[in-house]
Parts: C-alpha cells; sequence; structure tokens
C-alpha cells in the first residue's frame, strides 16, 4: 500500500524555511532519460505578518499553487508558526524538451535552454475570464526592452466603462502594465511580459498574455532568443516517473479558454494516463491514491502506481473511462 497523501508530503519536505527574501528563479538539472521530475517540497513556517501573496513572490511561485498547496489555510492570514507548504517539486509537461512551453492549468512556465542540462520554471498569470489564453503551437518573434503599450480598441472600452479611460498609449515606466520587458509570440496580439502589478501572478488576471514578475522576464531576456519555439498546453494531469515510481500531479480542470471547467475527472485524468504509451499498459495501479490526488487538485506530485507489472485492467467504480 502507497502512504497517503499527508505523509508523502511531510516526507518530501525539506528543512523549513524561516525567511522569505527576494524571488529566486527555480532552476533544475533535467532529471535522466525516462524520468519526468524535478525539484522537492519545501515548507516555510509563516510569520505574523505573512500572506501567501508574499510568500509567493518571495518563492517565485504563484498565489494560486500556494492556495491548492495550503488546503484550509488563510491567505491572507496564515498565522504566525503554521507551516506553508512550497510546491516546489514539479512533474515536467509531456512533448519535447526544448524551448518554452506553458501550461496553462498550472500557470507555469518551463524553459529548456538550447544546449544546457537545465530547466528553469516561471510562475504565470494567465487570461482571465473572457480573455482565456490559446493553446498553441507559436514562436517569440520580437523582444522589446522597456516597452510601450497601445491599448487595443476592446480594452480601451472595458476601461471607459469602469469609469478609468486610458491614453492612447501608455508610455514605457512604473506604471506601464508590460512592465520592462516583453516578448511577441507569432499569435497576433499575445505577448510574454512583466507587470506593474506584482499581485495577478499565478492567476487568471490577464487579457489574455502571459505576465511575470519583473525580475523573471527581465532574466527570461537574457536568455531566450528570437525564434524560440513556445509550446501553450492545458494538461491538468501530469504522469511522470521518478526513481522507478509513477507519479501523477493534479490541478483543477481548465477550458480551452483557461476559465475552470467542470468535467468528468476521472475519465481526463486515464485519458491523460494513456496518453504515456511508455506507462499505460505497464502499470500495478493505486486507484484509491488516483482518486485522492484528482479530489485534492494540490499539484503535488505523489506516488501512483509501480513500473513493470501488469496494469490493472479495469479502473474501480467512479474511474472508467468512457
Amino acid at each position: 500500500m502507497l502512504p497517503s497523501l499527508s505523509v508523502f508530503t511531510r516526507c518530501l519536505s525539506l528543512a523549513a524555511v524561516f525567511a522569505t527574501g527576494p524571488a529566486m528563479a527555480l532552476e533544475f538539472a533535467l532529471p535522466p532519460p525516462g524520468e519526468d521530475i524535478i525539484g522537492q517540497v519545501q515548507t516555510l513556517t509563516a510569520k505574523y505578518e505573512d500572506t501567501f501573496a508574499d510568500i509567493a513572490t518571495a518563492n517565485d511561485l504563484g498565489y494560486l499553487e500556494m492556495v491548492a498547496a495550503n488546503p484550509g489555510v488563510d491567505p491572507w492570514l496564515p498565522g504566525a508558526g503554521t507551516e506553508i507548504v512550497l510546491p516546489t517539486r514539479f512533474i515536467l509537461p509531456p512533448g519535447p524538451r526544448e524551448g518554452i512551453v506553458i501550461n496553462l492549468a498550472e500557470y507555469r512556465m518551463y524553459y529548456f535552454p538550447k544546449g544546457q542540462n537545465v530547466v528553469r520554471t516561471y510562475p504565470l498569470g494567465i487570461g482571465r475570464e473572457g480573455w482565456g489564453s490559446p493553446i498553441a503551437v507559436t514562436k517569440v518573434v520580437a523582444k522589446t526592452p522597456n516597452p510601450t503599450w497601445t491599448p487595443p480598441a476592446s480594452i480601451k472600452a472595458e476601461h471607459a466603462a469602469d469609469g478609468d479611460p486610458l491614453p492612447n498609449v501608455v508610455p514605457a515606466g512604473p506604471d506601464n502594465p508590460l512592465g520592462p520587458f516583453k516578448f511577441t509570440l507569432g499569435l497576433p496580439g499575445y505577448l510574454i511580459h512583466g507587470s506593474n502589478k506584482q499581485f495577478g501572478i499565478g492567476m487568471r488576471t490577464s487579457h489574455g498574455c502571459f505576465r511575470m514578475y519583473n525580475n523573471n522576464v527581465l532574466e527570461l531576456a537574457t536568455m531566450v532568443p528570437v525564434g524560440t519555439s513556445v509550446r501553450i498546453l492545458n494538461e491538468p494531469y501530469k504522469f511522470g516517473v521518478s526513481g522507478g515510481k509513477v507519479y501523477l500531479e493534479a490541478h483543477t480542470p481548465l477550458d480551452n479558454e483557461g476559465d475552470p471547467v467542470a468535467v468528468d475527472k476521472h475519465t481526463a485524468v486515464i485519458n491523460a494516463l494513456l496518453k504515456r504509451q511508455d506507462l499505460a499498459n505497464n502499470l500495478q495501479m493505486n486507484w484509491d491514491m488516483v482518486r485522492d490526488v484528482v479530489a485534492a487538485e494540490d499539484g503535488l506530485p505523489v506516488e501512483i502506481a509501480v513500473p513493470n507489472a501488469p496494469m490493472v485492467s479495469t479502473a474501480p467504480a467512479g474511474l472508467q473511462q468512457h
């Protein structure tokens, strides 16, 4: 029997961190071929004045992934002495490990620098309701430091309706919504950029573009050349292998516009597993643990199966494929 989710989380936790500081990019060595997991879950002991927004900023995490990893904890007043989980263990997204890969369901970007055996990962703000971020394959077509912003007519109309009219052009500077740098994508109207608002990274807050912490977008600007591939996915369920064990990481499903959506989660997770043909026919699945992971949607990779053994032929009730 595999350990419970709570025991699993405690076993993965590193030593507690007692202070927050400037955000540091999360860089990891790529796992060897056939393995998919990077990082380790950490814990932090909250101080009285801490909020999830502050902790997320200091640890290169997004707000919603902090909320998901800490169910039942008040994000605005966790309380002094409260142990906070930092979800800094990730299953790499499916597909080629090259260029930029964005997974909308986890509000996160992965960058695989060419010729280097590392991956860097950053939290993102994505499109809010009515302004969904696209699922697509594209590339970086331009890089612009200190960008100006010319609001499109649709956004100007929205602001005018709220009594907050926008100028025709917003100059570069601290009040510019694009922050200190932008990457133009080959999708008309879509950018990766910084922000003049720290809160909102790791949430559905943008008009479809991908927002980053300013220190992160400036760091990325030094590494990502024009022409870099960009794959935008929407994968709430990721399977991965580490140390001969199989893990599942679950996030709240989003629709193709980036909005939360009601789905048959059990069917969706089985279909996600079937995409991993290297795993699907070679597992002895702990379906009780799968159920727990799917229900929790906490973004933490959890051991759910043993490979190199016959896979259970049928899933239990509630996990049947349709």
